[in-house]
């Protein structure tokens, strides 16, 4: 299918380039060309989107996110993560079957569409169910396993990974990952650590989230989380480790000696009361960092828009220093670090060989005049409700309110209630 995006904005996240007046134009579900407007005559057109002057850009990728736990939203909050994970989400999620995942994983990727989110990075059990999910709706998701001392093997880890790396067109695909320290053995990590060295891939792991856990592993090991997960060889090729918000000294070498990835999650963090990480100190050492909206269990909203102005406003606040992570960076951050955390760098910008995966932004809405820098426009004043729509692999999945999906909306929301109602009334 062939595509013409023109009379837009185009802003490419290519570093060095401004924004300018263009068009592009798509062949299946990449983008064959970019740039200003010109003579297309000759070429086919199934498709043709007169954006009308509004903005262009990648897609945002949500680099950390349980999309199933839609169903646990309002269910639990106001509590310590302790009582949080151990008294109301892992008594909830083991009523969950594949069906529940596969409805449940269905709300998330709507709500993720509304913020002009083009891919998930989604740590989650019955990944069979979530790729069911993901296939049907055509978003792009990136899995990786949560498994822990109360469930799943290496074995099945090593499965997941070959049965869904075959996608050429990465649709979906998979990393290997384990829930957290504090809930994995050292054996089972060890077996992580041994199947990163078989395929010589990164790993994905929940770190140094609270205090506690950060005490905890000291007590236990006389390391950090991030020290001993080294010492296991866990970060050999590399990783993603999410929230990261209490940091030792030496952690910050550790991480850049294996090229890790960061993936701040800033509205968990504040609602669980965990702690703000310190992205400012990330960047500094030249640590790359991503964002992640985490479940709907802990933030509940997964807002793109909410979490970039959150990540520049709490470093500013926290370092009193007003300068701090600028609305460039968090956007980076958003649109294109959050690719490379994926594992996705054909995600990465608007450019010929890239996927096309985009959202086209309103501007003709008060909160996006005066039109003079269109970036800050984004982080500081942008909201999910200048979303005009979003396209993943050539696909519109969203536009003016609509969902071009393959069940309705009221088809999803009808189900995720009942099978909710079900779950939580059980427990």
């Amino acid at each position: 299918m062939n595509t013409r995006i023109f009379n837009v904005k185009i802003l490419t996240m290519k570093a060095g380039e401004r924004i300018f007046d263009g068009e592009v134009w798509i062949m299946d579900d990449t983008v064959m060309y970019v740039g200003e407007e010109k003579d297309s005559s000759a070429m086919v057109w199934d498709k043709e989107i007169d954006g009308q002057g509004n903005l262009l850009l990648p897609g945002f990728k949500n680099a950390h996110t349980h999309s199933a736990m839609t169903f646990l939203r309002s269910h639990a909050d106001d509590m310590k993560l302790d009582d949080w994970l151990h008294q109301q989400v892992f008594p909830a999620e083991a009523k969950l079957d594949g069906e529940a995942i596969y409805w449940f994983t269905k709300l998330a990727i709507m709500e993720y569409l509304t913020s002009g989110i083009t891919c998930a990075y989604d740590m989650y059990f019955c990944v069979d169910d979530g790729a069911r999910a993901v296939q049907d709706t055509g978003f792009r998701y990136v899995f990786c396993d949560s498994i822990n001392d109360f469930g799943g093997t290496v074995e099945r880890v090593e499965q997941d990974y070959l049965r869904l790396n075959q996608d050429p067109s990465k649709q979906i695909s998979h990393r290997i990952g384990f829930h957290a320290e504090y809930t994995t053995s050292r054996k089972l990590m060890e077996g992580i650590a041994a199947l990163s060295e078989k395929y010589q891939a990164p790993v994905s792991v929940h770190c140094s989230e609270t205090r506690k856990e950060v005490e905890e592993c000291r007590a236990k090991t006389g390391m950090s989380p991030v020290a001993y997960m080294d010492s296991l060889g866990l970060f050999q090729h590399g990783g993603t480790l999410f929230h990261c918000v209490h940091m030792d000294e030496t952690d910050y070498e550790i991480l850049k000696k294996h090229h890790i990835y960061v993936v701040t999650n800033a509205a968990s963090n504040l609602k669980l009361a965990s702690g703000i990480a310190p992205v400012k100190r990330f960047l500094k050492e030249g640590i790359p960092v991503a964002i992640g909206t985490d479940g709907a269990a802990s933030n509940n909203c997964l807002d793109m828009f909410r979490e970039m102005f959150l990540v520049t406003g709490l470093q500013k606040a926290i370092c009193d220093d007003p300068e701090a992570v600028p609305a460039g960076e968090v956007l980076k951050m958003a649109a294109v670090q959050g690719a490379y955390a994926c594992g996705l760098p054909e995600c990465d910008s608007i450019a010929a060989g890239k996927k096309a995966d985009l959202v086209l932004i309103d501007l003709n809405q008060p909160n996006m005049q005066p039109v003079r820098n269109l970036e800050k426009n984004l982080v500081y004043s942008g909201s999910k409700s200048n979303v005009k729509m979003t396209m993943v692999g050539g696909k519109v999945l969203y536009q003016d309110g609509v969902f071009h999906l393959d069940s309705t909306k009221e088809e999803i929301f009808a189900k995720t209630n009942e099978l909710a109602r079900k779950i939580l009334e059980s427990l």
